[in-house]
């Protein structure tokens, strides 16, 4: 027993200095600028993203439903979806989030179920850890699920449907007429055809989604620019979190020239698993559609990020929270609530992005 209690102390030491080691380093490294105040409408801000940033869009757009007035997921599932089965305080969420909520047929499980996760909703709702689920009601939601992505299934993005035909949303456009795999589609021949699953998880289905989403969440939406006349900015995440919290110190922002002088709308593009700038560069912030879309629309798009890591907490393919890594209790995690800290980064960012030119940040 002794010999144990002695390995496991120096594991924990050896834990305890590479984590200070870490915290060195980042704070050490070259910060980019921070994220500029530019005025923005936040009356009109939507949220999309694929995968795990499908999972944290839906989250944001139910915890923030005052804020978020559309919302666009690329094979995601519903609200708080780890959260069942199981009753607190047992509930197994992180195996929840690789089953139910990912391919339940292969791992044997039932698909998540929207009816017990919209009263989830309302529960949490009443407790005042989201915002009332009346406002869901107003927004737009966009749904998408490729035909050979066995990754996140159409049985699971059914659920999310349900959900918010259960919330009462006012547009929904659920497009599952593709056979696509795992990815982000575009109409871009550089991508991996079609119904192939594979990094940096980028599929030409010949169909733009970037913008059939965006034109869904802003009717009205005109055609693309086809020369980019904004700047991509890369800012420091640093200010809105801790390092317990999984972000990667810099994030990134599309913005049009015109909303330097002018009000523009915000829209905040989650990525997917692996799909993090440093693993895939501008692939997203860059490649993936929105940006063309956004600089002939006035529309400012946010891109944070997530990093990969091995060690705390535990993220090695990037992904975003939605089964409560970056929770301080793993037994009662706080992801899909307002208190959970990615969800607070990013509000927090946001919020900058409203404030009047020029502002301090603070």
């Amino acid at each position: 027993m002794k010999g144990i209690l002695m390995r496991l102390t120096r594991r924990l030491l050896m834990l305890a200095a590479w984590l200070l080691v870490a915290l060195a380093l980042r704070t050490e490294a070259t910060s980019a600028p921070p994220l500029p105040a530019l005025q923005a409408d936040l009356g009109q801000t939507t949220v999309s993203g694929l995968s795990s940033g499908a999972y944290m869009a839906g989250q944001f757009a139910v915890i923030h439903s005052s804020l978020v007035t559309g919302a666009a997921f690329i094979a995601g599932g519903p609200y708080y979806c780890a959260g069942h089965p199981g009753r607190p305080p047992f509930i197994p969420y992180l195996a929840n989030a690789m089953s139910v909520c990912m391919n339940p047929g292969d791992a044997g499980a039932n698909p998540p179920d929207a009816v017990f996760l919209w009263r989830q909703a309302q529960a949490f709702a009443r407790a005042g850890l989201i915002d009332n689920v009346a406002n869901l009601r107003r927004q737009s939601i966009y749904l998408f699920s490729g035909g050979a992505d066995r990754t996140v299934t159409t049985a699971v993005v059914d659920q999310a449907h349900n959900f918010h035909v259960l919330a009462g949303a006012s547009r929904i456009r659920y497009r599952d007429n593709l056979d696509a795999g795992h990815g982000m589609v575009t109409a871009d021949s550089a991508d991996n055809p079609c119904p192939v699953t594979a990094a940096p998880y980028f599929n030409n289905c010949g169909l733009p989604l970037a913008h059939e989403l965006l034109a869904h969440l802003y009717p009205g939406l005109g055609p693309p620019s086809a020369t980019l006349g904004g700047t991509v900015l890369k800012f420091d995440q640093r200010p809105y979190a801790g390092y317990s919290a999984g972000l990667d110190d810099t994030g990134y922002a599309y913005v049009p020239d015109i909303c330097r002088r002018q009000t523009c709308r915000v829209h905040v593009a989650f990525h997917g698993c692996r799909q993090g700038a440093a693993l895939v560069g501008d692939h997203f912030y860059g490649r993936a559609g929105y940006n063309a879309v956004a600089d002939a629309n006035h529309i400012i798009v946010l891109y944070p990020q997530v990093r990969t890591s091995r060690f705390y907490p535990y993220n090695p393919r990037g992904c975003w929270d939605f089964w409560g890594y970056s929770s301080a209790d793993p037994f009662q995690p706080d992801f899909h609530t307002r208190e959970g800290s990615q969800v607070r980064a990013v509000f927090a960012m946001v919020q900058r992005l409203g404030q009047l030119r020029n502002s301090p940040h603070r």
